[in-house]
């Protein structure tokens, strides 16, 4: 006989079942709603705490956990406030299809429907975000429901998951039944549609795969690649997910986004079999679906994806394939077909467009600049960032080595960088970690360096600063030229602050002063911050601010 379960507290069975479900992280701002969870986690050293200074870090750092463990990462915060700042990790996770999971606590059962303090409906304010959101209102149920929340963000396409904590709930004294660990279900892809891939590939004269979405690791990427490279197809990254297979593979041919490559650009639009792999073909992939157009004329469209509600969504699919990735590329790695030679230079043109060249006149060029990291730091580098123009000179130029080295939303949101910095941190010591965060970008969530500081955090950090919310200063000169509106930033010496909070720090004004300064930060351990200083001139890594007005050239 087994002994029965004793009585816990709502919050030690909640805090029981994250250990069983693998968790060794959460990330918060603590809250008095969920105080008997604060209370259990003094005694789990198995789970470590890491304590951020606003919820939006705390998601976002719970999003970018996720995506290096492919399990959901964990948040808490508490309700209202807590709630709303914290909901736009959600919308992130929900776009970049990376598997959360959002505790919220919140008000007692007795005080509900009657906008008690603090008081939202989470069911209703989550509901069109969150893959699943619910409220746990008996505490020998919550083995069930983190169980099933495991198991929603994880499998088909992964995601957010919002639980709703009472907060009486979480004090009540029940007995409980465990719940086993939850593992991601694998889904092999049809026999019989991989033969007819096979067909479609070996028919094909011009084939293209895009690649993308959630769910790669090293081994699927690897085998992915080989195939490619065998196959002579080229490889496309979809939007910011440029890690999902090797950039060195001699089949590469670079990402699509904001100011591709025109050769790719021109190559897709040629091809006459489009592979996609993984990536859902979203807005910024297809540059508002017309690079590849929902329809596709004069195109066959294979599309593998792990959630079958994704295949025929928008695109219409001759060949739909519902498969996770590493169950694909295995698949895949089978095929034998006829190479395509014609395809041999798609990795040259890529390495062509990816060199940077200096500009001339130009006192803090860029491209120069991370051309200098790319000689200094190690292959293996995670690359975090938020939204701006400034991130595109590292999706240009920046070779991601793999699964797991590029941690940047495709949701475009503003202030991630350093929050998923944070998070990578901690998740790979020993591994280098640079976030990279314009001026605007970096001050939505600079604040979590603190949180960097106190959890003994070993990270680079690139501020560049070039006193303008650029990417909406270059909407507004293509569309209004020289009536700039809203756009100019009064920014803080970003060099003293990260004193302040404790780091080492430099500003770097000229290309030439950045390779010593980055000499020196990598002698150091710990947060290292290098406020660069640019010309909003160069508004991109490929135009200026008078070419976007039509008075200058690119």
């Amino acid at each position: 006989m087994t002994n029965p379960p004793s009585a816990r507290t709502g919050g030690r069975i909640l805090v029981d079942q994250l250990v069983r479900q693998g968790c060794d992280r959460i990330f918060t701002v603590p809250g008095e709603s969920f105080l008997a969870v604060l209370d259990a986690l003094v005694d789990t050293p198995a789970i470590d705490v890491v304590t951020c200074r606003q919820e939006g870090g705390v998601a976002f750092m719970a999003c970018a956990d996720g995506a290096l463990t492919h399990r959901p990462g964990i948040a808490f915060v508490t309700r209202g406030p807590g709630a709303t700042n914290a909901s736009i990790g959600v919308h992130v996770a929900r776009q970049d299809s990376q598997p959360m999971i959002l505790f919220v606590g919140d008000v007692d059962r007795g005080t509900r429907d009657r906008e008690a303090f603090q008081e939202i409906n989470f069911e209703a304010m989550f509901g069109a975000v969150a893959k699943w959101t619910a409220r746990i209102d008996d505490a020998r149920r919550i083995p069930e429901y983190v169980a099933r929340a495991y198991a929603v963000a994880m499998n088909g396409r992964p995601g957010p998951v919002v639980l709703a904590l009472p907060e009486d709930m979480l004090l009540d004294r029940v007995e409980a039944i465990d719940r086993p660990r939850v593992e991601r279900v694998g889904q092999a892809p049809d026999p019989d549609a991989m033969e007819q891939l096979a067909d479609l590939l070996a028919t094909a004269e011009r084939p293209v795969a895009i690649v993308g979405g959630a769910g790669w690791d090293s081994a699927a990427g690897q085998d992915v690649a080989a195939w490619a490279d065998r196959a002579r197809v080229p490889l496309v990254a979809a939007f910011r997910r440029q890690d999902a297979v090797p950039n060195d593979c001699p089949a590469y041919a670079g990402n699509l986004g904001y100011g591709p490559n025109p050769a790719l650009v021109a190559r897709v639009k040629a091809a006459d079999l489009l592979l996609v792999i993984g990536a859902r073909l979203g807005e910024a992939t297809t540059d508002g679906y017309t690079l590849i157009t929902p329809d596709h004329p004069g195109q066959r469209l294979v599309h593998v994806h792990p959630d079958a509600t994704e295949l025929g969504m928008t695109y219409r699919t001759d060949l739909a394939i519902c498969a996770t990735m590493a169950e694909f590329a295995e698949a895949l790695a089978l095929i034998d077909g006829p190479a395509h030679p014609h395809e041999l230079d798609a990795h040259d043109a890529y390495r062509a467009w990816s060199t940077p060249a200096a500009r001339d006149g130009v006192a803090m060029d860029l491209g120069p600049c991370v051309g200098t990291m790319r000689a200094a730091l190690p292959a293996d580098t995670i690359i975090c960032n938020g939204a701006g123009n400034f991130s595109g000179w590292w999706h240009r130029y920046w070779p991601y080595a793999g699964p797991g080295t590029q941690l940047a939303p495709t949701a475009g949101a503003m202030g991630y960088g350093v929050p998923a910095a944070v998070a990578a941190a901690l998740r790979r010591p020993g591994r280098m970690v640079v976030a990279v965060a314009g001026d605007g970008d970096f001050l939505m969530n600079g604040q979590e360096l603190a949180t960097a500081i106190q959890h003994g955090c070993d990270m680079l950090v690139v501020v560049v600063d070039n006193g303008t919310f650029g990417t909406i200063r270059m909407h507004q000169e293509r569309e209004f030229p020289d009536r700039p509106s809203a756009t100019r930033l009064a920014n803080p010496d970003f060099a003293l602050l990260a004193k302040a909070y404790g780091a080492w720090s430099e500003t770097v004004t000229t290309t030439a002063d950045f390779a010593p300064a980055l000499a020196r930060a990598m002698e150091r351990r710990g947060v290292r911050l290098l406020h660069v200083k640019t010309d909003v001139e160069q508004i991109t890594a490929g135009t200026t601010l008078s070419a976007v007005r039509g008075t200058g050239t690119h």
